[in-house]
């Protein structure tokens, strides 16, 4: 099962909810996956899904809110037959009706948007029905990334007005989504983990919250140690380049004028340096007699890099 079907699985369980929590999260659930149909004159509402988490937490929210039993159907693709596709079905005009009107996705002339528009719905007005209604967003149009393979958290929307209501919520919650057109859809998506955690934690899925903090905590501590390491390695590699150029230009002023035509301080690092090549400033300055500091033993090592140079072009001292 992947993360997402996890999340939702999770999400399609929940219960305790107060009836106006209920009522939002059912009018998401409908809005972005639900359809009017007209058969033979008489119109059915229909909820058409592949994932049966959404399915069970639709019959059970209409069989809690309204207390009756949508028609449950399950087919399977005909190309693949693994894949199952669940019809939940309202046939009565009567109880279509009571559903539209109490998640208020009808307006004040008994008429039904098509594409079940709930901007400025008046079952949000509640904090708690907020997060239910992002709660039966997800469910509905939602998916989630593996954290461990990346961040990122979407839900999907066939209009700009569903999208931009869904960002609304998200920012009412301090989360800045951000919307992207992607063939047909709307999507709104966060990437980044903090705001998953967030979007988690509000949705209620603290279990897929707990798993995917956990997740968070080991991938920062794995790209904490990869960064020390990193910069470790690229220190070392700084001061092996370091030290045999030193070394490089030692040797050059010995083949050229010989080391025991150098000032004493001179001579005795440049020796120093050709006996431990892979010493570093400090150590270098503790073999000297008298010992001298890490600034010491830079000062003198610079002054036989200019030595070096200044032979090379002049060809002399």
């Amino acid at each position: 099962m992947s993360f997402s079907s996890e999340v939702k699985e999770e999400l399609s369980h929940l219960s305790g909810h107060e009836r106006h929590c209920e009522i939002a999260e059912l009018s998401a659930i409908i809005s972005l996956c639900g359809r009017l149909d007209c058969q033979n004159g008489r119109y059915e509402l229909v909820l058409h899904t592949e994932n049966v988490s959404v399915a069970r937490r639709f019959y059970s929210l209409m069989k809690e809110i309204f207390q009756f039993q949508p028609e449950v159907s399950a087919t399977q693709h005909d190309f693949l037959k693994k894949n199952r596709f669940y019809l939940i079905t309202v046939h009565e005009s009567d109880k279509i009706l009571q559903v539209l009107k109490t998640v208020q996705l009808m307006n004040n002339l008994g008429q039904m948007d098509e594409e079940f528009c709930v901007k400025d719905n008046s079952v949000l007005q509640r904090t708690c029905c907020r997060r239910a209604f992002l709660r039966g967003a997800f469910l509905s149009a939602g998916s989630i990334t593996d954290p461990e393979k990346n961040y990122h958290f979407e839900i999907a929307c066939l209009s700009q007005e569903k999208a931009d209501q869904i960002k609304e919520l998200f920012a009412f919650f301090g989360l800045e989504a951000k919307i992207v057109v992607r063939k047909k859809y709307h999507v709104v998506y966060l990437k980044e983990g903090a705001m998953i955690s967030d979007a988690l934690n509000i949705m209620e899925a603290h279990v897929a919250l707990m798993k995917f903090e956990n997740v968070r905590i080991l991938k920062d501590v794995r790209n904490g140690v990869n960064r020390r390491v990193n910069c470790e390695a690229a220190n070392i590699n700084k001061t092996v380049s370091a030290a045999r150029k030193q070394i490089d230009d030692i040797e050059y002023i010995k083949s050229a004028v010989g080391l025991e035509n150098l000032p004493e301080n001179l001579r005795d690092v440049a020796y120093v340096r050709l006996e431990e090549p892979d010493a570093t400033l400090k150590e270098l300055g503790e073999s000297l007699n008298p010992p001298i500091g890490k600034s010491g033993v830079n000062h003198r090592l610079r002054k036989l890099s200019q030595m070096a140079q200044d032979i090379r072009e002049k060809g002399r001292l």
